[in-house]
Order: structure tokens, then C-alpha cells, then sequence
């Protein structure tokens, strides 16, 4: 329901753009995306390792996407969150590597107005999406160890599956309000975007238009998304870990493993995120390499931190796999 709310959201948006477009006069019809660098033998490198750490990223994620809907054994909540986290970082990786990876390797770096806002808009969707499962995970954590006697209470299937509706919701209107945000930019010079994908901080350089009003709305929205999340995860860890020193050597042993895991995935996605959406609207070189954390790193350390740092995964997928050979 919510997957059919955002396609009628973007098919909308999509139909409005030729009158937002008229409005402002616009005269650029396709963006040149810069990518990661111009160099031709950079080029030829950058093809071949993002296309391997895309392909491992699709595979990391739909292993444990099939390992979750198919085992009998990881039905608690925080591998229901899993797969949606799974999910999201494919998806997030989809939007913006193919394009990264076409264009280094045939040197044709353009993409139309309409791509360009359709990339704005399902990145943050996605990436909103993110944020909010790990959230999720972080609260299935702390009533797992600090509330276990009504753990099966407060995270039944009912409220999990209402809780991710809402985060789906959530993460609509975020990636609404950016992409409204974005079709009132007038552009009508410069088309050269100085990244590897479009996002709204180097859209506003291009802009016709004073853009401090719209980088404080973009601050407003993105940036605080990401800094109260941070905030809210770090203090939710906190708490557990105060909590850990009343259980078991056993007990803590096995909640800091978790912990640590999830703090991990934690601190690489939100520390570029905060970095990009949190300042003034200046962009700086070492912007594409930061996002490339968020993007295309975190997508692809997920599977392994979250198989690798987990026994019941790892039983699940041989057990599954091994009898599918």
C-alpha cells in the first residue's frame, strides 16, 4: 500500500514538472553528471571496483533477504527488521551505482531533468527508509534486553508490521518534500553537476536562484532527520549498555555483540550523512568520497556485519543453501 502511495506520489510530481519548468523558464533539459574523476585510466578503475562491490552488494542483500523469508528459525522482530534493512540497502545501492559504473565505462555522463529528480527523490526515500529501520532495530534491542518479560507484548508481528508501515510513510513524505523542493530550482546556465549521482546539494550550485532559504528547508529536514536519528541511536545504545550491568557474563557477552554490530552500521551511515546535509550550502571535493559511505559502502558492509557478527544467520543461510546445492 505504501510502495503504491509513493509510485502515484512520483507520477504525479512527474506530470507537474512541465508547468514547474514553464514557470520558472527553465532552459536546461539534462544535467552532465561529473562523476568520481575525468581521468581516463581513474575511469577504467573506478568501473571495475564499483562493479564489484555493487554485484557483491546485490548478492550480500538478496541472501539475506531469501535466507529471512525462507528459514523457519529467524521470525523474531529483529530479523524481520533485517530484511527491510536488506531491502532498503539494495535499493539505495540501485539508485545510484548502475549509473556511476555505465557512465565510466562509456563515457556518456548525461541524464535528463526527469532522471535527475527521480534519482533525488528515490535516494532519500530509500536512504530515509534506512534510517528508519535502523531505528527500529535499536528499539527491538532495547526491549529485548531491558524489558524481556514484555518483549513478546511490545514487539508482536501486528506492531512490527505497523511500525515499518509508518516508517514507509515517513520516509514518503521526506523524499516528497525534498523533490518539492527541488522542481522550484530554476536552472538555467551551468548543467554540470559535480558529482557521481543527482542530490540536492550539488543541484543548488547550479540554481538560478538564491538558495539560502532552501538550504536552511533542506537543513530543516534532512539535516535534522539525520542528526535527531544519530541522537536518538546513541542514547538508545547508552542505555543498554547501562542496563547490561545487571546481566549475566553470558548475557552481556551476547547484547554487546549485537550492540557493537549495530553501532558499527550506525556511525559509517550517519557520520557522512551529517556531514553532507548538515552545513552551509557549500560543496567541497571530498563530498562524492564521503558519500560513497552511505551510498555504496554501508549497503554493502550490512550483509557482512549483520552475517558474519551473527550465528543464527549463519546456521539459517548453510542449512538453507546447503540443501538447495
Amino acid at each position: 500500500m505504501c510502495l503504491y502511495v509513493c509510485i502515484k506520489i512520483c507520477l504525479i510530481l512527474r506530470e507537474t514538472q512541465d508547468q514547474v519548468r514553464q514557470i520558472f523558464a527553465l532552459s536546461v533539459t539534462e544535467f552532465i553528471l561529473f562523476g568520481l574523476t575525468q581521468d581516463a585510466g581513474k575511469q577504467k578503475a573506478v568501473f571495475g571496483v564499483f562493479l564489484i562491490l555493487y554485484l557483491a552488494t546485490l548478492l550480500g542483500n538478496f541472501l539475506i533477504l531469501v535466507t529471512i523469508k525462507t528459514s523457519k528459525t529467524l521470525g523474531s522482530p529483529m530479523y524481520f527488521f533485517l530484511f527491510y534493512l536488506s531491502f532498503s540497502d539494495a535499493c539505495l545501492s540501485t539508485t545510484t551505482a548502475p549509473r556511476l559504473i555505465v557512465g565510466a565505462i562509456t563515457q556518456k555522463n548525461t541524464i535528463s531533468y526527469n532522471e535527475c529528480m527521480t534519482q533525488v527523490f528515490a535516494a532519500h526515500f530509500f536512504g530515509c527508509l534506512e534510517i528508519f529501520v535502523l531505528i527500529l532495530m535499536a528499539f527491538d534491542r532495547y526491549i529485548a534486553i531491558c524489558k524481556p518479560l514484555r518483549y513478546t507484548t511490545l514487539m508482536s508481528q501486528h506492531v512490527c508490521s505497523v511500525l515499518m508501515i509508518l516508517s514507509w510513510v515517513g520516509s514518503c513524505i521526506h523524499s516528497s518534500a525534498q523533490i518539492f523542493l527541488a522542481l522550484r530550482l530554476p536552472f538555467c546556465g551551468p548543467n554540470v553537476i559535480d558529482h557521481y549521482f543527482c542530490d540536492f546539494q550539488p543541484l543548488l550550485k547550479l540554481a538560478c536562484m538564491d538558495t539560502y532559504v532552501i538550504n536552511l528547508l533542506l537543513v530543516s529536514n534532512s539535516g535534522a532527520i539525520c542528526t535527531v536519528s544519530f541522537i536518538i541511536l546513541l542514547t538508545s545504545y547508552v542505555v543498554i549498555l547501562y542496563s547490561l550491568r545487571n546481566h549475566s557474563a553470558e548475557g552481556r557477552r551476547k547484547a554487546l555483540s549485537t550492540c557493537t554490530s549495530h553501532f558499527i552500521v550506525v556511525v559509517l551511515f550517519f557520520g557522512p550523512c551529517i556531514f553532507i546535509y548538515t552545513r552551509p550550502p557549500t560543496t567541497f571535493p571530498i563530498d562524492k568520497m564521503v558519500a560513497v559511505f552511505y551510498t555504496i559502502g554501508t549497503p554493502l558492509l550490512n550483509p557482512l556485519i549483520y552475517t558474519l557478527r551473527n550465528v543464527e544467520v549463519k546456521n539459517a543461510m548453510k542449512k538453507l543453501w546447503c540443501s538447495k546445492v
